[in-house]
């Protein structure tokens, strides 16, 4: 149990990156950026290139984080700001994000061709026990640096101006303008902070797996699925639903089978949504009114039994 606990949060730390991702970007512009998981791609297929070419593997990495994030606040002028100065209340950024998620996978294949290719091993050849289990450092940094991002971002949105004045402006774009609050100073910097957490995930993951263009799809679609989990207002909410998630995926892959992982998070989902619409750790006592809503609806059944 002690393995499955600790290889799951250390993938949980990588959904919840991506999760954060999506989380402080919705947070500050109240936009689903469905090209999260592509900046994560664009980070590793960079960073395993430029490593490839001969650049030493630290400043390989700088320059893949600064792409993704980089990557990120393109995405907005392109794809978010345009269609929110047409019609603030439109969902056309839903359209016009999967439309960039699809033309960044599209590229990289082109580009880097469509098989995997070798990612810098970092810390990932070096095991750290823990008791009778086992862990790579690599896996280990990555619970690290998810505990990180998480206090330091919570910090960061309580104790400083900007991190105050987003809240404002999630709260109230419109009023937040009003009031002289550059609302497009801090949307650039919600998408390229959730840029850069991508980019962090695939730097984390990329030394676990492999670098791959379709790489994107599939830790795109589990951190939104952890986004959900968690609950999408709080980016902290986000980073406990990667944890829960990676948890019950490593779980499910080890007692029921080692496809469970294709559709058991699905089934985390959909259970979740049915009992707390608004994620697991939407605020502070979501977990009593889980619980309570839990017994309400045994008490219901009981009561229509014949």
């Amino acid at each position: 149990m002690l393995q499955v606990l600790l290889s799951g949060l250390a993938i949980g730390a990588i959904y919840g990156l991506v999760a954060m991702g999506f989380a402080v970007v919705f947070y500050v512009t109240r936009v689903i950026n469905f090209a999260t998981g592509q900046l994560l791609m664009v980070a590793i297929m960079i960073t395993a290139g430029l490593a490839q070419v001969g650049l030493p593997d630290w400043l390989a990495i700088v320059i893949g984080l600064l792409a993704s994030s980089v990557g990120g606040v393109l995405i907005y002028f392109i794809a978010v700001r345009p269609v929110l100065r047409f019609d603030r209340f439109s969902f056309a950024w839903l359209v016009s994000t999967l439309g960039v998620a699809i033309v960044l996978q599209s590229g990289a294949a082109i580009i880097w061709g469509p098989t995997s290719r070798s990612f810098p091993s970092l810390l990932n050849r070096q095991t750290l026990k823990v008791g009778p289990a086992s862990i790579t450092w690599q896996e280990f940094a990555a619970i690290v640096v998810a505990v990180l991002a998480v206090v330091g971002f919570e910090i960061f949105r309580r104790s400083t101006l900007f991190g105050k004045v987003g809240m404002a402006i999630s709260s109230d774009p419109e009023m937040a303008s009003a009031i002289g609050a550059w609302v497009t100073f801090y949307a650039v910097a919600a998408f390229a902070i959730g840029g850069l957490l991508a980019g962090i995930a695939g730097v984390l993951v990329g030394p676990i797996t492999y670098a791959n263009p379709y790489l994107g799809d599939t830790y795109g679609i589990t951190g939104f699925v952890a986004l959900m989990i968690g609950g999408i207002e709080r980016p902290a909410a986000a980073m406990g639903g990667g944890l829960v998630l990676g948890v019950l995926s490593v779980g499910a892959n080890t007692f029921i089978g080692s496809q469970a992982s294709d559709w058991f998070p699905f089934v985390v989902v959909v259970v979740v949504l049915l009992v707390a619409p608004h994620g697991l750790f939407a605020s502070g006592d979501a977990l009593k009114r889980l619980v309570a809503n839990l017994g309400n609806r045994h008490a219901l059944a009981k009561g229509a039994r014949p």
